[in-house]
């Protein structure tokens, strides 16, 4: 048999020539950290259902930050666990709310480290969902919007550096953006969460946030898993709204959406690399199944390989390190 002149083992053959050919590369600066802060003194409890993820006070926050700053992981992004929950999620949008306390303590450290914040309710409401309910016990979107509009102007006037809504209400990008222009935060990125699904890969976050619905689900604002071709309509929407990066949650189970909205909109793209992602691997790593660092180098590279250009991960801490030795 006649091989072809174009043998790809050609450039295969060493690690310098398979440098010098390859197509996606991971950089730690690509990498944005979730931290889960609380109120009190001396707080770090982790997560039993994620490993190495841990639920931390405000005091613990300046050494959070100085342990990133050396791994080179360029930013945070800020999940508040509330000592007090109601109706209205009144936390969320309070001038002395965790997540806006804990803006302030990482600017007094480090006026300069990047803050990104999570603009949502669901970890604020007695009832765990995303907004305010009627009488039926859905969420009313166009009531929510003013919320959320609140709760982004708050973390804003906190020193926040971006706002990132999570809440898969229709128009909140628009609400939002009206919101900070007209407060003078023009200069304030929007990182919508555009395509985020009802997925099943998100249980262990609702353990380190208290989040859970307590009745319910939210199937009626999240997307259904089965679509692709809505995860354009709602990503078009917020572009047309104002959003700065566009982001796909789940990351693992929907990077073929990842590579059509980068595709297709050719707009800075993010992917969450979630917290039932996280735990998977942690568990099989735990019990020798697999090999950590190599599954989860490669993961994430799948992710910029797919077409992201940030990926929000609770693998970002070993990731460096381990992008270091390589």
């Amino acid at each position: 048999m006649e091989f072809p002149a174009y043998r790809p083992r050609r450039l295969r053959r060493t690690e310098t020539i398979r440098a010098m050919v390859r197509e996606a590369g991971l950089d730690v600066r690509d990498l944005i950290y979730p931290l889960f802060v609380m109120f009190g003194e001396g707080v770090r409890i982790e997560v039993p259902s994620m490993p190495g993820v841990f639920n931390i006070s405000l005091d613990q926050l300046p050494a959070e930050i100085d342990e990133l700053k050396a791994l080179g992981i360029p930013a945070v992004i800020l999940f508040g666990i509330p000592d007090h929950k109601d109706e209205a999620g009144t936390g969320a949008y309070a001038e002395d709310g965790i997540v806006q306390e804990a803006i302030r303590a990482i600017k007094a450290h480090d006026p300069e480290f990047c803050v990104i914040t999570d603009v949502c309710m669901c970890e604020y409401t007695s009832h765990g969902h995303c907004g305010a309910l009627d009488d039926q016990g859905c969420v009313m979107n166009d009531v929510t919007l003013e919320m959320l509009a609140c709760v982004a102007v708050s973390h804003a006037e906190a020193g926040a550096d971006m706002v990132a809504p999570s809440d898969m209400m229709d128009g909140r990008v628009g609400a939002i953006r009206g919101a900070l222009d007209a407060e003078g935060f023009s200069e304030v990125p929007i990182m919508a969460y555009s395509a985020k699904y009802a997925s099943a890969y998100y249980g262990p976050f609702r353990d380190a946030a208290g989040s859970a619905p307590s009745f319910g689900d939210r199937r009626g604002y999240q997307m259904d898993p089965a679509n692709g071709e809505e995860a354009l309509r709602e990503t078009a929407l917020d572009i047309a709204e104002g959003a700065d990066i566009v982001m796909v949650k789940p990351a693992l189970a929907y990077m073929d959406v990842i590579r059509r909205v980068k595709d297709e909109f050719g707009y800075p793209t993010c992917a969450y690399n979630v917290s039932g992602e996280y735990a998977m691997v942690k568990a099989a790593a735990a019990n020798d199944w697999i090999d950590e660092r190599r599954v989860v180098l490669e993961t994430l590279l799948g992710f910029k390989r797919a077409g992201a250009d940030i990926i929000i991960t609770y693998h970002a801490k070993d990731a460096a390190r381990w992008l270091k030795e390589a």
